[in-house]
C-alpha cells in the first residue's frame, strides 16, 4: 500500500491524536520563539544587552528536563491524554504572562515556569500518537509531529513579521496565548493511548526504579538529545539576532528569511520521516546531519539577502530533517512501563546539558566582534559530526508493537 492508502486507514481517533500533538507542539515552538526574535527590544527596555536577556532562553530549556519528568510521571499514572491538556493550558498561561513582566528578573522566572510546563508537551503527545498508530505509519506521522516545531517558528515569524512594528514585544506574547483554544477543543476529542490503557489497572512502575534498571539507553539518549539540541538551538535561536545586529535588516527582512527557513524545515522533517520506514531510523539521522556540512558557509557567511535565504532553506532541510527522526527513534528505544516519561525527559534532559547555547553563542560572537555567523557555523559544524558518530554507534528497533510490550 502506498503512504496516502495507509494514511486512509486511520480511524478518526488516530487522526486526531496525530493533529492534536503536532498543533500542540507548534503551539508551542510558537510560544518559546517569540522571545528568540525580541531579544533586542527586551534588553533595549530594560536597559541591558542580548547576551543578559539570552538567559531567559537558557533558563526556559534548563527547567523543561524538571517538566518532562513530572508530567512523563502522572501521564504513565493517569493517561497521556488528561495531562497533555493540562500541560498546553499551563504553558499558554505563562506566556501570557510574560507580557506583563515589570523588570527582566521577572521575566526570567515566568520563562522559567514556562519551561518546566513546555517540558510536558513533547513526550506525552510523542507517546500517545506512537502508541496509537499502526508501525508502519509511525516515521511519516514522526516527521509530521517533529515539524510542528518549525511550524510554530514559522507562525512565529509570520507573527513578528505582521505585528512586531505595531504591537511591540508584550503584544508578541499576548498573541501567543490565541491558539490554545484551538488546541485545547482538538484535544478533548482524542482518546486515551491502547498501551495506557492495556495497563491501567495494573501496578504503576517507579519511574527511578525503571530508570535505573535502563541506565544504559537512558545515558545514551541523553548523550544524543544533547547532540541534537546543540543542532537545532545552535541553527535557530540567535539566528533573528544575527541578522538585525550583524545584518542590519528590517523587521520584515528577518520575518522573510525566518519563514523561508522554516519551510526547509518542514520539508526535510517530513521528507527524512518519510525515508526513514525505507532506510532505517540510523541512517536517515547520519545523512540528514552530514548535508549540513557543505552548506554552512553559505548559510553563516553569505552577504545578500537571497543567499542569506537560500543558506537557510538547506540548513534546515538537514537539522529538522535529522530531528524527524526523534520521536518515533526515542519512542521505539524507551522502556514500555515508563514510555510517557522516559522520550521527553530524555529529550528534555539533553535540552538541558545543551541550555547554555544562547548565551554561550552570543558570548562567542561578542568575542569575535559580533560576528553571530562564525558562532553559529562553529556550533552547527561541529555539532553535525558529533551526531554522526553517535548515531552510528547506537541501537536501533524497528515495528515494535507497544500493546504487546505494554501486556507482557
Amino acid at each position: 500500500m502506498t503512504l496516502i492508502e495507509n494514511l486512509r486507514t486511520l480511524t478518526p481517533s488516530q487522526r486526531n491524536s496525530i493533529w492534536a500533538s503536532y498543533l500542540g507542539w507548534t503551539l508551542d515552538a510558537f510560544d518559546f520563539f517569540l522571545l528568540v526574535f525580541m531579544l533586542s527590544a527586551i534588553a533595549t527596555e530594560f536597559g541591558t544587552d542580548v547576551k543578559h536577556v539570552a538567559e531567559a532562553t537558557f533558563l526556559t530549556l534548563a527547567a523543561r528536563p524538571f517538566g518532562a519528568f513530572f508530567f512523563g510521571w502522572l501521564a504513565d499514572r493517569v493517561g497521556r491524554r488528561p495531562i497533555m491538556m493540562i500541560v498546553i493550558l499551563l504553558f499558554s498561561l505563562f506566556s501570557l504572562a510574560s507580557a506583563f513582566a515589570t523588570s527582566l528578573t521577572m521575566l526570567l522566572i515566568i520563562r522559567a515556569a514556562f519551561g518546566f510546563a513546555m517540558g510536558g508537551e513533547w513526550g506525552i503527545g510523542a507517546s500517545l500518537v506512537m502508541e496509537s498508530i499502526p508501525a508502519k505509519l509511525r516515521g511519516p506521522v514522526s516527521g509530521l509531529l517533529q515539524s510542528g516545531y518549525p511550524s510554530g517558528y514559522f507562525l512565529a515569524s509570520l507573527v513578528y513579521f505582521l505585528l512586531f512594528d505595531q504591537i511591540g514585544w508584550r503584544g508578541m506574547f499576548v498573541v501567543g496565548i490565541a491558539p490554545a483554544i484551538l488546541v485545547f477543543i482538538i484535544r478533548s476529542h482524542v482518546d486515551e493511548s491502547p498501551a495506557f490503557e492495556a495497563r491501567k489497572d495494573e501496578a504503576k512502575p517507579n519511574p527511578f526504579v525503571e530508570l535505573a534498571r535502563h541506565w544504559k539507553i537512558a545515558l545514551y539518549l541523553v548523550v544524543l538529545m544533547t547532540a541534537f539540541n546543540f543542532f537545532s538551538h545552535g541553527t535557530q535561536d540567535l539566528y533573528p539576532t544575527f541578522l538585525r545586529e550583524q545584518h542590519k535588516f528590517d523587521t520584515r527582512t528577518i520575518g522573510t528569511l525566518t519563514a523561508i527557513m522554516n519551510v526547509g524545515a518542514i520539508v526535510g522533517g517530513l521528507g527524512f520521516g518519510i525515508w526513514s520506514e525505507t532506510i532505517g531510523r540510523k541512517r536517515a539521522i547520519i545523512i540528514a546531519s552530514l548535508l549540513i556540512l557543505p552548506v554552512i558557509p553559505l548559510w553563516a557567511f553569505a552577504q545578500t539577502p537571497l543567499l542569506l535565504g537560500l543558506g537557510a532553506f538547506l540548513v534546515q532541510v538537514a537539522v529538522q530533517g535529522a530531528w524527524g527522526i526523534v520521536p518515533v527513534h526515542l519512542n521505539e528505544l524507551s522502556p514500555a512501563l515508563v514510555r510517557g516519561m522516559f522520550p521527553g525527559f530524555a529529550y528534555q534532559l539533553g535540552n538541558l546539558i545543551a541550555s547554555r547555547n544562547g548565551p554561550f553563542q552570543a558570548g562567542i560572537a561578542e568575542a569575535h566582534g559580533g560576528n553571530y555567523g562564525y558562532a553559529m557555523a562553529l556550533v552547527a559544524g561541529v555539532t553535525a559530526l558529533v551526531l554522526v558518530v553517535w548515531t552510528w554507534l547506537g541501537p536501533e528497533r524497528r515495528d515494535v508493537d507497544f500493546v504487546a510490550e505494554a501486556k507482557a
